[in-house]
């Protein structure tokens, strides 16, 4: 298995992104949106699914950040399926049970090349901060339909929305992490189709 880096650049009228990656990092991160939460968020996603990531986005954030957020989930939705290539040799499936404080949350997800989110998430407000909670939809969805991933995440509990968003970036993070870890027994292409 070689180098699994990617840079994607992405230049709209709305948006202007670089993002590079290494799927086989330690989870250093250098992120800047310009949208706080957002960039906490991602750096836990980074982190925990031991992602080596820079991310610089400038965007029409005077409007909101719904460009900036979606159009970062688009750039590493196509960096992870140019860094996975093939998936040759990839364990595919990787779920976690995530607990945040009171917050809990379960994420299963499969690099199936079929995008697909299923997002059972109930908060209790609609911002943190500045930050519009529905957001975290729009980036997971241009994550999963950029990616090819089939990406299931439900909140079993949680009071406090910050806490919520952290349990599922972070479970998001951490099932990445276990999906697009090399699985030593794994010669092919990790389906009977013989190719996702």
């Amino acid at each position: 298995m070689g180098a699994r880096t990617a840079e994607i650049s992405r230049k709209t009228n709305e948006t202007d992104i670089r993002l590079r990656l290494d799927l086989d990092g330690c989870g250093e991160v250098r992120i800047n949106t310009g949208v706080g939460f957002f960039d906490h968020m991602l750096t836990l996603l980074c982190r925990h699914a031991l992602i080596n990531a820079e991310i610089t986005a400038a965007g029409d954030i005077e409007v909101d950040g719904h460009h900036t957020v979606e159009d970062v989930g688009i750039c590493l939705g196509q960096a992870l399926a140019k860094a996975l290539g093939d998936k040759k040799g990839i364990c595919r499936y990787g779920s976690m049970l995530l607990p945040m404080e009171e917050a809990l949350a379960r994420v299963a997800l499969d690099l199936s090349g079929r995008p697909h989110l299923e997002y059972r998430v109930a908060l209790p407000t609609e911002t943190v901060g500045t930050f519009d909670t529905c957001l975290a939809r729009e980036f997971l969805r241009a994550l999963c339909v950029n990616a090819g991933i089939n990406l299931h995440v439900d909140l079993l509990a949680g009071s406090d929305p910050h806490h919520c968003l952290e349990a599922v970036f972070k479970g998001t993070g951490r099932a990445l992490r276990e999906a697009v870890s090399p699985d030593s027994r794994e010669k092919g292409i990790p389906s009977s189709k013989g190719v996702l």
